[in-house]
């Protein structure tokens, strides 16, 4: 039978580390440890590393994507208006062939 070792650190003023060994059960490890500095780094000339946040590629997409949605969302209301128009007056020409294509698609799709 293989063991299985878990380590599970908690940390609360105080830092205390457990270890579950299979069916051995629950274990101190290092017992409990007193509170621990925080690490600054520092630059090359020895003075406190300033602080840096790094972004990923995909959040900055978001926020571009969140920044052009007020444009998109306008652009189609103009759309949106402009059909509205056309229907009330009468001179809206869907493309028939478009809509006869688009109505069999949903039909076929809707008999799975």
């Amino acid at each position: 039978m293989s063991r299985k070792a878990y380590t599970l650190s908690l940390t609360k003023g105080k830092a205390m580390s457990i270890k579950i060994n299979g069916d051995q059960g629950i274990g101190p490890v290092g017992g409990i440890k007193g509170p621990r500095k925080a690490e600054t780094s520092r630059a090359a000339d020895g003075k406190p590393a300033e602080d840096k946040v790094a972004f990923s590629s995909v959040l900055q997409e978001v926020n571009r994507v969140r920044q052009a949605q007020p444009a998109a969302d306008a652009e189609r209301a103009e759309k949106i208006q402009a059909l509205k128009e056309q229907i009330a007056d009468g001179s809206y020409r869907p493309d028939l062939t478009k809509v006869a294509a688009s109505l069999l698609k949903f039909i076929a799709e809707g008999k799975k």
